[in-house]
């Protein structure tokens, strides 16, 4: 996709992400909103995959693992949107019996949902095994992972990191929400992280970073990221971002990270995002 057919992908995106919360009144918008035109990037420029017949085994295609499961809503618009299952299916979120869980699981047999990430810290764990299953099997594609920053106070991430750049899984590309918020407040004040980037480089990382929130650098930064695998090293984002980006009143801070809009709320958000691609 062009960048201007990607915006409006993204665009259309946020719209789900809120009418989703919006209809269930429960969820996690901020992150999901922030997180939007980086996932669309992904599913609908950068990555090789195939969403009308999805494997788990994911022979010869990129693989995409969501470690902060939280922010479902996005990562369900984007794959309904991408084609693996019906957009229609998004108005099941967070209902009974649907399979669009509060956290993707793996045992409703939602396509597109390869790990269960309800529990922060595990994703990279399973994107640096998935990394090196690949390279054993001489399939040289990539495998995409997404984290929070917050998520970073989890100890496992740390052993994944080292894990990582040991077995020297040049064919992974990590990317950081850094929105420097979590559902306490701000990352500084709840546990200060301090330098991401000089941690992940004496972890033996080749670091990035990027303005996650336009649609240009993203799809540029994206293809530099995989034109820096291959030499040794995993790659890892630093994805600055600001959680609601898209909403004026949810941009910025960490209330929104774990509540609904209300009805009023919900006219006020649809206002600033138009239905690009027409509503479920």
């Amino acid at each position: 996709m062009e960048i201007n057919d990607l915006k409006q992908v993204a665009a259309q995106v946020r719209r789900d992400i809120v009418r989703m919360v919006h209809a269930c009144q429960s969820g996690h918008p901020g992150g999901s909103l922030g997180c939007t035109d980086y996932l669309v990037a992904l599913y609908f420029h950068a990555m090789k995959h195939n969403p009308k017949e999805f494997s788990m085994d994911g022979i010869g295609e990129d693989l995409f693992f969501l470690s902060n499961g939280h922010i479902s809503p996005v990562f369900y618009s984007v794959l309904a949107r991408s084609g693996y299952f019906p957009v229609q299916e998004l108005a099941t979120f967070r209902k009974l019996d649907s399979r669009l869980q509060g956290h993707p699981t793996t045992h409703e047999g939602l396509p597109g949902v390869r790990i269960a990430s309800g529990s922060l810290g595990q994703g990279l764990s399973v994107a640096s095994g998935a990394a090196q299953a690949k390279k054993m099997n001489n399939d040289n594609t990539v495998v995409y992972s997404l984290h929070g920053d917050g998520e970073l106070q989890e100890g496992q991430n740390w052993e994944a990191i080292m894990f990582a750049a040991h077995h020297k899984l040049d064919n992974m590309i990590a990317a950081i929400d850094v929105n420097g918020q979590q559902i306490d407040g701000p990352t500084k004040l709840v546990m200060n992280l301090g330098s991401i980037g000089d941690k992940f480089t004496a972890f033996g990382w080749d670091v990035m970073e990027m303005d996650g929130n336009n649609m240009e650098e993203v799809v540029s930064k994206l293809a530099e990221a995989k034109g820096r695998l291959g030499k040794g090293k995993p790659v890892c984002i630093l994805m600055h971002t600001v959680m609601g980006k898209g909403v004026d009143f949810m941009e910025g801070t960490h209330e929104w990270h774990g509540i609904a809009p209300s009805d009023a709320q919900l006219t006020l958000a649809e206002a600033q995002l138009p239905a690009t691609l027409g509503d479920y």
